[in-house]
């Protein structure tokens, strides 16, 4: 008796260990994704869907994902308000109003190795349809397709930023306005992926409260450091490098999805 007593708690403690572990890695990961967003305008969203996928279900990682992201953007947002374009925003609003209409008559859920591929492949896209690259936020029409195909793919993938960044590298604005725009349009997403999630498809795992808003501290904080480094960055190089680390991160998670879903081992 004394033998199962002890195995029961020492179990517990190993479970509670773990549970621990795990926070502390994906708090960790917010403040690291929600600074190098706050310097790129991107990137880290992919990052930190990644990891979450990786450690718990879609759905949770959805929420938390959402939660976080909506915090680090707004905060980013309201840092650099003075560089919004706010024009962009009711064409943009529509577009994502109807992407949110269709999924949530569709009710899905993607399995985490297509969400992977999904992220992964789009900076690709990009490349390979040089007619894309011409996509400026600055057209009405364009907007309003950016938020219906950015929408769509928060709530297909979590994370969108790849296709984002074509509506916005080849704008005539500056990094800032790039940055704070983009800004407020994720902000929307990632709050209609809360609903989403949260509200028509129903979570059923149990996050604890003060988890979320940790995390979305956490990711404020990563999000004001971020920003004071955008400073220090000229336009040139900040277009320059924004591709080749858009690039490289999502080569890696294009190959991982891949690896997931014909159940390979990846080497690296």
């Amino acid at each position: 008796m004394i033998f199962y007593l002890f195995s029961f708690f020492m179990t517990g403690r190993l479970a509670c260990s773990r549970a621990m572990s795990l926070q502390a890695l994906i708090i960790i990961s917010v403040f690291a994704t929600a600074l190098l967003s706050g310097i790129l305008g991107m990137a880290g969203g992919m990052i930190l869907m990644a990891i979450l996928v990786s450690t718990v279900s879609v759905s949770a990682a959805m929420m938390i994902h959402g939660a976080v992201q909506a915090t680090a953007n707004a905060s980013r947002c309201w840092i650099l308000r003075r560089h919004v374009q706010w024009r962009i925003l009711p064409a943009y609003v529509a577009g994502a109003g109807l992407a949110l209409v269709g999924f949530s008559l569709m009710n899905l859920v993607p399995d985490p190795a297509v969400v992977l591929v999904v992220v992964g492949a789009l900076p690709w896209l990009a490349r390979l349809l040089p007619r894309l690259n011409a996509l400026d936020m600055n057209r009405r029409g364009t907007s309003c397709l950016c938020g219906l195909g950015v929408t769509s793919t928060q709530l297909l993938a979590g994370a969108s930023g790849p296709l984002l960044d074509m509506f916005y590298l080849n704008s005539t604005l500056n990094r800032h306005q790039i940055v704070a725009s983009k800004a407020i349009t994720q902000t929307l997403g990632h709050l209609l992926k809360l609903v989403y999630y949260g509200l028509i498809v129903g979570v059923v795992e149990d996050i604890p409260g003060w988890f979320y808003l940790l995390a979305m501290g956490t990711a404020v904080g990563g999000t004001r450091v971020g920003t004071r480094l955008l400073d220090r960055i000229a336009d040139h190089a900040f277009r320059k490098v924004s591709g080749w680390v858009i690039l490289a991160i999502s080569s890696y998670l294009l190959i991982k999805g891949l690896c997931d879903i014909f159940k390979l081992t990846l080497p690296f």
